[in-house]
């Protein structure tokens, strides 16, 4: 571990002078680039200088106390402080995944369930926008498609932070949220007061940050154009706004209604479709990225569901790491730290127990 820690020290140095050189800055993608790795970096110098201290403090106290018994009363504490920071510096040279420090793109999807599915799809992106501004994230809505009743039969949006350590990456929370996620309550539309169980899907994409980052060739696109419709499929626009882009050689489709320009309605459909590009690219290319995409909802049946929002008792359950709590009404507020916090943990130890066994 420490031949490895010795070897992010020294790049540490580097990176750090590389920062000093103008002609980093001059360049945004690269700026953005090395500042990432700098924030990764630098949690990982100061948890192994906190460790270095700490480890100096204890054997200091072991040979004080070889003339002092009152240092030997210090010792137990010391070495539960040095094995507390060497395990927290052990955690941070798990190799992260590359995406942790991008944004988002999100696509909340009615599954199971008609018109009760398409009003939980607005209460989770109601959730997802609460929980990014209490984290001090953007929010832009890119497109939404309305259901009669209010809800969203499909909803996107774009989730931005400001954080270069991708430790706090919008990534690096939300790639957990992506599969299906299960409610259990009394819909608005039953009169008999019985619970109905429906489902909704979550997508998750790491958005690019240069568009030039994913190659696209124009004559690889297929572009319609069409009217917007609103609820019930009723024309809500006299123009050909509306966008519908296809790329060809992986089948990827997006639409765009949400902005009254045809040309704002590309510009946010190219958008997407980059981030779904490139998703599609690193699960191809690296399978560690494949398996922990995993999560990513395949499907709308219940077979795959990753969260159970049980309304009457009041209950959130996630079926991957067993947490569980029953402040759900807060959740709905945005209270999802736990939650996320449950997952990184249990991503954590999953990726501790691989590299144990291969070394």
């Amino acid at each position: 571990m420490f031949e490895s820690v010795k070897t992010l020290l020294e790049e540490h140095k580097a990176v750090q002078e590389e920062l000093s050189d103008p002609a980093v800055h001059a360049d945004a993608g690269r700026a953005r680039r090395v500042n990432r790795r700098y924030a990764e970096l630098s949690r990982i110098v100061a948890a192994y200088d906190t460790w270095v201290a700490a480890s100096d403090d204890l054997e200091a106290a072991r040979e004080l106390a070889k003339e002092d018994d009152a240092f030997a009363e210090e010792v137990p504490a010391l070495e539960a402080r040095v094995a507390e920071t060497q395990e927290k510096l052990r955690r941070l040279l798990i190799p992260r995944d590359p995406d942790d420090a991008r944004d988002v793109i999100m696509e909340i999807k009615g599954g199971e369930g008609g018109a009760e599915s398409a009003l939980f799809a607005a209460d989770l992106l109601r959730m997802y926008l609460q929980y990014a501004a209490s984290k001090g994230w953007k929010t832009e809505l890119l497109e939404r498609n309305e259901s009669d009743l209010g809800g969203y039969k499909d909803v996107q949006v774009a989730i931005k932070g400001s954080s270069t350590d991708p430790a706090q990456g919008v990534w690096a929370h939300l790639k957990y949220e992506g599969g299906v996620h299960r409610v259990q309550r009394v819909p608005a539309t039953e009169s008999q007061g019985r619970i109905h169980t429906s489902t909704t899907g979550v997508l998750v994409f790491p958005e690019v940050d240069e568009p030039d980052e994913v190659q696209i060739n124009p004559n690889d696109l297929k572009i319609d154009v069409f009217r917007s419709s609103g609820p019930g499929g009723q024309s809500v626009n006299t123009t050909d706004s509306a966008v519908r882009i296809t790329h060809l050689p992986t089948g990827i489709v997006v639409s765009m209604q949400n902005e009254k320009s045809q040309l704002q309605n590309r510009e946010a459909g190219m958008r997407v479709l980059r981030a779904r590009i490139l998703a599609k690219q690193q699960e191809e290319l690296d399978a560690a990225s494949s398996a922990a995409r995993k999560s990513q909802i395949r499907g709308m049946d219940r077979s795959e569901r990753i969260r159970t929002y049980n309304f009457p008792e009041n209950r959130i359950a996630d079926h991957r790491t067993g947490y569980k709590a029953y402040n759900l009404d807060q959740v709905m507020d945005g209270a999802l730290e736990p939650i996320i916090e449950s997952c990184i943990a249990a991503d954590e130890e999953e990726r501790l127990a691989s590299l144990g066994a291969d070394s």
